[in-house]
């Protein structure tokens, strides 16, 4: 791409008042937006309205700056770590995202930028998880990764990074492990906390978004982005989500795309299950392990895929010589449960149930919630 072409494509995007839609609707009239802006107002008023037309006439304050900005950074590029801008006239735009009805004009990509994009599963889920739906979320992603699948979150707190997380852990060399939508400009990481996962994601994997480089952490542009994220993925698996989750938008727009939507059950008394429950009610498939999803999972070329089992809940075993269950572990059950509770349960006394508690909790088998709850954590 030319710098001229790149600042066409920037003025576009930039214009106030013009939309993705109405984009697409002037590129299909008048081809590549240097044409769109050699148009006489007249001409353009044949295509959208009175007021974008005005709009197409006037050059977008910053736009020099910001195609100076854009020039540099992917002039910057290092051969480890590829940078582009897709426009809708390229041919390595993602098919998937051209094919919905509001594919941004220009992607931008970082990392290691494929070729052909990959089967994707977007996995999702609450800022806010419970120690099991990180430990859910973290042992599907390595699972289906594994399976060589290319997993798909949107950078975030909780379920999001430890997707991304077990997807990097999974994945074989040479796969793209793993795809990171933001909401922000690619010159930046929202939340700073994942600046060294970014990294590792770039290194094995690709970091994309619509948004222009510079653009701040702003609230209104994260639900937006999870059209992208589902629209790259053949399925979209909810691992914890409360009801107001923005990860049953990306639920949403996944059916509204005709891919397949996965939820993973939960306690009836957790806030964070509530989501996936929802999603079970409309339809969603109910999955307790990996294979479920892929077994599931349309592939375009027919192919099916296997990976080990990953288990929601503890599974029952037949083995004759697995050792018996921890009875306290047993009076846990999945359910985040109080103290108070566990004592009527068990009859062991306050102190000593503390220090049970406290050894289960170092080995990784129990976690403390909030309000002095405790949950059983099954590992898969």
């Amino acid at each position: 791409m030319e710098r001229g072409e790149l600042a066409a494509w920037l003025r576009l995007a930039l214009t106030p008042d013009v939309g993705n839609l109405a984009a697409r609707s002037l590129l299909a009239a008048f081809g590549l937006p240097e044409a769109i802006f050699r148009q006489s107002e007249e001409a353009l008023q044949q295509v959208v309205t009175v007021a974008q037309a005005k709009a197409l006439q006037r050059e977008p304050a910053g736009l020099e700056a910001l195609t100076d900005t854009t020039w540099q950074w992917l002039e910057e590029a290092q051969p480890f770590q590829s940078r582009c801008v897709l426009t809708l006239a390229d041919a390595r735009y993602p098919p998937g995202l051209l094919a919905t009805e509001d594919p941004p004009p220009m992607l931008y990509a970082m990392g290691q930028l494929p070729d052909a994009w990959p089967v994707g599963i977007a996995i999702v889920g609450s800022r806010n998880p419970t120690p099991q739906g990180l430990t859910n979320a973290r042992q599907f992603s390595r699972s289906l990764a594994q399976a060589g699948l290319t997993v798909v979150s949107g950078l975030a707190l909780g379920v999001d990074g430890a997707a991304h997380e077990g997807a990097l852990e999974g994945a074989g060399a040479g796969q793209l492990a793993t795809i990171a939508v933001v909401g922000t400009g690619l010159d930046r990481v929202y939340p700073k906390r994942h600046l060294e996962l970014a990294h590792r994601i770039a290194l094995r994997g690709a970091i994309v978004s619509e948004y222009p480089l510079g653009t701040p952490p702003i609230a209104a542009n994260f639900p937006r982005r999870n059209r992208i994220i589902s629209a790259l993925s053949q399925g979209t698996l909810v691992v914890e989500a409360a009801l107001q989750s923005g990860s049953l938008i990306t639920a949403r727009m996944a059916a509204e795309q005709g891919r397949e939507v996965f939820a993973i059950p939960g306690s009836i008394h957790s806030t964070q299950s509530r989501g996936c429950h929802l999603l079970l009610k409309q339809g969603a498939k109910l999955v307790e392990s990996a294979q479920d999803v892929l077994e599931e999972l349309p592939m375009p070329d027919g192919r099916k895929l296997t990976a080990s089992r990953v288990a929601v809940k503890a599974q029952a075993s037949d083995a004759q010589d697995e050792e018996p269950e921890d009875s306290l572990l047993a009076a846990l059950g999945f359910d985040p449960v109080s103290l108070d509770a566990l004592i009527a349960r068990t009859g062991i006394s306050a102190a000593d149930l503390q220090a049970r508690l406290l050894e289960l909790e170092l080995d990784g088998d129990v976690a403390r919630l909030p309000g002095g709850l405790f949950q059983r954590v099954a590992a898969g």
